[in-house]
């Protein structure tokens, strides 16, 4: 999930000038990880505990309807477009290493095409035994696509991706006014749009394998067009957007406030239909649900561009307070982090293990409670990790899993 970054080659083109200070170059793209699966914990949690996606309680009441509210306009299809932008910037990452160690160009596309079936590996079990929300595999797939087709193209290719971005923001546009028009409209009586997801109310262990195995491959073909917000977090990390966040400052400053402004404004309706503040009809439902998903995406580049500035803010101090410090220790370790959440969901949330949501009156906000606090035990963890000077285990096992040839083909 994250790549240890090495000292800045020549500039060329397509890539920032000048040196790159070592306290911004490693902390941004390491506190976005770290603080992204916060956000992960938050939407998985809340889908797990409701046994449906969005995790959205469907008759909310009193605090049920301000959290449905605040996670509808700032995690839900918020936080997975973030991870998929900073996926893309770690694939870069990972290719400028091997440059840097001397590998060949055909070295560096074996290296990541070997992860990529690692990760769709990994993904697969994790998938199955676990959450089959999952995004390994997925991602795995991109990584190869992307390897394949994309990774070594020149900056003329690559100059295209920001060009999604302006695509995306049209999109957004047109789905605001069809939904402005239905709301306008009036109507009412349409439910909040929820996904179910059986595998979560499996009364066995071993009939929720057999939901997991069903729901996997769907939920993974469905990630698979993520690959453009990939190539977006690449061309960000071609450019060292978040190592050198203090040569790219109104840039970062513009993409949170514009990235934001569209993801809150796009998630307005859908996030006051999930409060309960206003009814629409089926038709409407479906706009709204489709603008606020859509929207999202640039909610993820807002976050990016946040967590870039606030790198920068930290690096002008002598050094790092000890929770930024940790945050960041868990975004080294990000993949252990994100794979110990589905361990803590299923003990917690699956009625044969702690059934939590069956003992509890609100099972939305106890995912909430549960989501922050698994989190913070992996930022202490990965600090504890940290300081012991250790990778990680899942870190360690994809690494053995793509290194496992001689060295020579490294």
């Amino acid at each position: 999930m994250t790549t240890p970054t090495a000292t800045a080659p020549p500039a060329r083109p397509g890539t920032a000038r000048g040196p790159v200070r070592p306290g911004e170059r490693a902390l941004a793209p390491d506190l976005a990880r770290g603080a992204m699966l916060l956000l992960i914990a938050l939407a998985n949690a809340a889908g797990y505990f409701l046994a449906g996606a969005p995790g959205v309680a469907p008759d909310a009441q009193g605090a049920e309807r301000v959290y449905n509210f605040l996670m509808v306009e700032l995690v839900h299809a918020r936080a997975f477009p973030l991870f998929a932008i900073l996926f893309g910037y770690g694939l870069v990452q990972l290719s400028r290493r091997q440059e840097q160690s001397g590998a060949s160009p055909r070295q560096v596309r074996n290296v990541l095409l070997r992860r990529g079936a690692a990760l769709f590996a990994l993904g697969a079990v994790h998938g199955v035994l676990l959450y089959s929300g999952d995004f390994l595999g997925a991602y795995g797939l991109i990584c190869v696509l992307f390897t394949l087709l994309l990774l070594q193209r020149s900056e003329r290719v690559h100059r295209f991706a920001p060009w999604y971005v302006a695509v995306g923001g049209v999109y957004v546009l047109a789905l605001g006014v069809i939904a402005a028009i239905g709301l306008a409209g009036g109507g009412s009586g349409a439910a909040i749009s929820v996904s179910p997801f059986p595998s979560a109310e499996a009364g066995t262990y071993l009939d929720s394998l057999a939901e997991r195995a069903a729901e996997w491959p769907v939920h993974t073909a469905t990630i698979l067009p993520m690959i453009l917000m990939v190539w977006v977090g690449a061309w960000a990390a071609r450019h060292r957007i978040l190592e050198a966040p203090h040569e790219h400052l109104t840039l970062l400053r513009a993409t949170a406030i514009g990235g934001f402004t569209v993801a809150v404004a796009g998630g307005l309706p859908m996030a006051l239909l999930s409060a309960g503040a206003i009814g629409v009809d089926a038709d409407t439902a479906a706009s709204v649900r489709l603008l606020y998903e859509t929207s999202g995406f640039f909610g993820g580049l807002g976050y990016a561009a946040v967590f870039g500035l606030l790198a920068y803010a930290f690096s002008r101090r002598r050094a790092n307070g000890p929770v930024v410090t940790a945050i960041a220790a868990l975004g080294q370790r990000s993949l252990t982090g994100y794979l110990f959440q589905s361990v803590a969901w299923l003990a917690l949330a699956a009625p044969f293990a702690l059934a939590l949501p069956e003992r509890s009156d609100s099972p939305l906000l106890v995912s909430g409670v549960c989501a922050v606090l698994v989190w913070a035990l992996t930022v202490v963890a990965a600090d504890i990790m940290r300081r012991l000077r250790y990778r990680g285990p899942a870190e360690l096992l994809l690494r053995r899993l793509v290194y496992a040839r001689k060295a020579g083909e490294r």
